[in-house]
């Protein structure tokens, strides 16, 4: 797969992810968030819940199992703290979610992945 094919499908899997949280009550506060440690591929909020959320999508199901490892959450993580006091201002609980995709699978939404 070429680069530019892989932007295309991450930019159509953030939004896919983007429309299932929405779907589920969650608003949509930032997407491809950039920090000196990492990415975030979507915030969202939900009541008093913020989620840092990273987005895999995979060819096939038994893709998605090695998409998401310790490694890149810790950047995730990492990113988090650094944007905790833009997007938790009021001391919002801040978590680490993933959403996997696959082609004709439900969207599988991983609830506070990062337990670091």
């Amino acid at each position: 797969m070429t680069r530019r094919a892989a932007e295309r499908r991450g930019r159509m899997a953030e939004s896919l992810a983007a429309w299932w949280l929405r779907f589920h009550g969650w608003r949509i506060l930032a997407r491809r968030t950039r920090t000196r440690l990492g990415e975030v591929d979507l915030i969202a909020k939900r009541g008093r819940i913020v989620a840092l959320v990273e987005v895999k999508a995979r060819a096939t199901d038994a893709g998605l199992d090695l998409s998401i490892d310790m490694r890149r959450l810790a950047r995730v993580a990492a990113a988090a703290n650094v944007l905790a006091a833009r997007y938790a201002p009021r001391g919002e609980d801040i978590r680490i979610d993933v959403i996997l995709l696959a082609p004709w699978r439900r969207p599988r939404h991983i609830v506070n992945a990062w337990h670091g």
